[in-house]
């Protein structure tokens, strides 16, 4: 499954999210406001915005479980944002990590249940040297124990000459959710080629054997098949020689991964990334039990239909600088509150200076069911 996020550059000041006057900032995590007249007069689900969850609560310890993104195992699908905001004070620094919102039974996501991951805490050395980027790629279960990991991209020090290290780093989920340090992606020499960066990881079961297995690009159009299950080093289950016939950079189909039904898990090569809810064009390769590398044809990704709701951020009197358009870009489309229908999240930011993420329900996709900014990973 594809975690790569969708640039927004939102680079802000915690002191901003106050900025963001929704209708219940400061309550309690269980704290709600109103979220407008229902369809028929029927009271409408409350929504819990703005800080009503800068108060940090622990993440419940989960005993495994399949579904998708959840790094703790409790059964509930979690969310990861890249592109955190920023303290003033910090407006310029490096990147501010990953933010890891933990799913809950009655609102979909609990954003007083939150990780920040960040290259000085949960980065692997390489060498002597920490990373200094930590951006979320990808995620699957690679050791099949029943906590999703998290596939992570880095910056390792590089002079240049010869084969680069493998940037990629694993975060192992657990029943307290992601913790502890990553280790290195260890890809074989055999299943490198060329001196480009290993990059663009997809998760998938390529080989149709029940088990996650990891396409990552090589160079000249090739890629590598990393078999799983991996070990908790890192280490793929087996991996052979690079595959020819892709492209510089690799995504899953969408909705479903098995694009054709016969079993096996395919992949999209394009020319750059896939950003989440755009239009695209990019070619097929079918999986096999060898792997992604049957040509499949031309692919099209669409974008979905209708409108793309927004994140309700507003600017209020003594936010500051930064009041420039308005952007929304689509987070994730999967299934957060458990009724088996995709359910939408956005993301809405303000140039550098603010952002709010909402929920959608596919139940009621005109009113969202919580909306948060990405400044509370900023608190305490």
């Amino acid at each position: 499954m594809r975690i790569r996020i969708a640039r927004a550059t939102a680079t802000a000041a915690a002191g901003c999210a106050c900025a963001l006057l929704l209708a219940a900032c400061g309550g309690s995590p269980d704290s709600a406001g109103p979220a407008g007249p229902g369809k028929n007069g029927d009271a409408p689900p409350t929504a819990l915005s703005g800080l009503a969850g800068a108060q940090r609560h622990p993440v419940p310890r989960g005993t495994g479980s399949r579904t998708p993104d959840d790094f703790n195992g409790d059964g509930h699908r979690d969310l990861v944002l890249n592109d955190l905001v920023k303290p003033a004070a910090d407006a310029h620094g490096d990147d501010a990590g990953i933010g890891i919102v933990y799913g809950s039974a009655s609102r979909g996501l609990d954003p007083s249940v939150r990780q920040l991951l960040s290259a000085h805490a949960n980065a692997a050395k390489i060498g002597d040297t920490l990373p200094s980027a930590f951006d979320a790629e990808a995620s699957c279960d690679l050791d099949r124990d029943g906590f999703t990991d998290l596939v992570v991209a880095t910056d390792p020090p590089y002079n240049g000459i010869g084969r680069p290290p493998v940037p990629l780093q694993i975060l192992f989920g657990s029943p307290a959710g992601l913790t502890g340090r990553a280790v290195a992606l260890r890809i074989p020499d055999r299943a490198r080629f060329g001196n480009e960066w290993a990059d663009q990881p997809v998760c998938g079961d390529f080989d149709g054997d029940g088990k996650p297995d990891l396409a990552v690009t090589a160079s000249a159009g090739r890629l590598s098949f990393l078999r799983g299950p991996f070990t908790r080093d890192g280490r793929p289950h087996a991996a052979g020689g690079t595959i020819p016939g892709a492209g510089p950079a690799l995504s899953a189909p969408e909705p479903r991964a098995d694009v054709n039904g016969d079993g096996y898990d395919d992949l999209v090569y394009a020319a750059r990334p896939h950003e989440p809810g755009t239009p695209a064009k990019g070619t097929l390769l079918l999986g096999s039990p060898d792997g992604p590398g049957r040509p499949g044809g031309p692919y099209r990704f669409k974008a979905p239909t209708g409108k793309l709701p927004e994140a309700p951020l507003r600017r209020s009197p003594g936010a500051g600088a930064g009041s420039g358009a308005e952007t929304t870009l689509l987070v994730r489309y999967a299934d957060f509150d458990g009724d088996r229908k995709p359910d939408t999240v956005v993301r809405t930011h303000r140039g550098e200076t603010a952002d709010l993420i909402a929920l959608y329900p596919a139940a009621t996709p005109d009113r969202p069911l919580i909306t948060f900014t990405s400044a509370l990973f900023n608190t305490s």
